[in-house]
């Protein structure tokens, strides 16, 4: 239970936040441009300069602005076994409004949206198992739809729908956070003065670890995590983190626990949301290559398959750095089997190419890695709640794009 006042449940399908009677729009789910990935790479050098020279930003404010970088002791991190029970959005109060609510659930992982409502039209984009949309109409079997800026066409046998949807609304979403401004520091401690985790962009959610934050579940924290008795010191010790801890909640970023400060981010319960697609072709022009198309749409058929830590296998399970290594390993590249190691066998570039390896760090080493698919995608194996998905590629910045092909 949130203090002082009593939650409400609120659904973001489609860029619209519904609460009770009252509509309000939010910015939906980035979709990346290349006219996005062009204006990161100022702040994407910045944040690469930063990581390589052992600095990390100075502490306030939270939103990364002209700052002087300042030398902070950074944690170390493993995955390991949850620290604490998650949290449960069982305490939260439905109260919908819906025009029409459509939930992909009848599905094994997820379900195309087509141009046009036939199986032959383009696919546009895609709802992974769960995830909800806005029902404009259902006609001959197929319902066009909306859902995270993507308008398409499924075929609407695959999905529960109006009443039925709206209470399995309240068993399929998940307590979580939408960022509200960009740029945004994810800390490794709950307060200010503790080392910058990842920075991440504005729209993005993350799912809720625990948002009424005491000591004993930071102490966890930071024995499940290894965080460094520097970066402990640095962030002013727990009688530090105990009075600004109110201030944050814990979240999950990927397959690890961090922390945000509540001033800059909405908490809502929220249904996944579709996610754009393109087709990749190869071409002179482009500069892409067979093989660099090839392996971007053979990477898309295992979205919505299982996370699993430590594992390789497309359709059992699979970690990020397993995902990665056996989609190069079809096409006769071998990779290791760590994100870290995957860094330092690939060349850096600045200007991504469908196949290239994104990169990102935890504040004192790499932690995890995507594969990027174009139009300012990527997708990689993030967590067992998620599993194999496509997020933005700048949804946490990344500090290092290699390529392999």
């Amino acid at each position: 239970m949130m203090n002082k006042w009593k939650k409400t449940l609120a659904l973001a399908i489609s860029g619209i936040l519904i609460v009770g009677t009252i509509v309000a729009p939010i910015q939906a789910a980035m979709v990346g441009t290349v006219e996005q990935i062009e204006g990161a790479n100022v702040l994407l050098d910045q944040y690469c300069g930063d990581v390589a020279s052992g600095y990390v930003l100075a502490q306030t404010p939270e939103l990364l602005m002209a700052e002087q970088p300042t030398a902070t002791p950074a944690p170390s991190a493993t995955p390991s076994a949850e620290p604490a029970k998650e949290e449960t959005s069982g305490h939260v109060e439905l109260n919908l409004n819906y025009s029409r609510l459509g939930i992909a659930n009848k599905v094994d992982t997820y379900l195309n949206i087509r141009k046009k409502p036939s199986t032959s039209a383009a696919i546009v984009g895609k709802l992974t198992k769960n995830a909800g949309c806005h029902i404009y109409k259902i006609k001959k079997g197929w319902a066009k739809i909306v859902s995270g800026g993507v308008n398409g066409w499924v075929k609407a046998s695959y999905m529960t729908t109006d009443k039925k949807a709206e209470e399995l609304a309240s068993k399929v979403g998940r307590d979580c956070v939408e960022i509200q401004t960009d740029s945004l520091r994810v800390r490794a401690l709950p307060t200010t003065d503790a080392p910058i985790y990842s920075v991440v962009s504005a729209g993005e959610e993350f799912r809720i670890k625990k948002r009424n934050l005491t000591v004993d579940f930071v102490k966890e924290i930071v024995k499940k995590e290894k965080i460094s008795k520097e970066a402990l010191t640095r962030s002013g010790g727990y009688e530090a983190i105990e009075k600004s801890m109110g201030d944050f909640i814990c979240i999950y970023v990927d397959n690890e626990y961090a922390f945000v400060a509540k001033e800059y981010v909405k908490e809502q319960y929220s249904l996944k949301r579709a996610v754009k697609v393109g087709t990749v072709s190869a071409s002179a022009s482009s500069g892409i290559s067979s093989s660099q198309a090839s392996i971007v749409e053979y990477a898309k058929q295992f979205l919505g398959n299982p996370y699993v830590w430590g594992g390789s296998s497309l359709t059992g399970g699979t970690d990020c750095s397993g995902f990665t290594m056996s989609l190069y390993r079809r096409y006769g590249y071998s990779l290791p089997h760590n994100a870290a190691a995957q860094s330092g066998v690939t060349r850096s570039v600045s200007d991504p190419k469908p196949g290239d390896l994104f990169f990102y760090s935890n504040g004192s080493r790499i932690n995890h890695v995507a594969m990027y698919i174009g139009g300012g995608m990527v997708i990689h194996a993030s967590n067992p709640s998620d599993g194999i998905k496509i997020s933005n590629a700048y949804y946490r910045h990344p500090v290092k794009i290699g390529r392999v092909m």
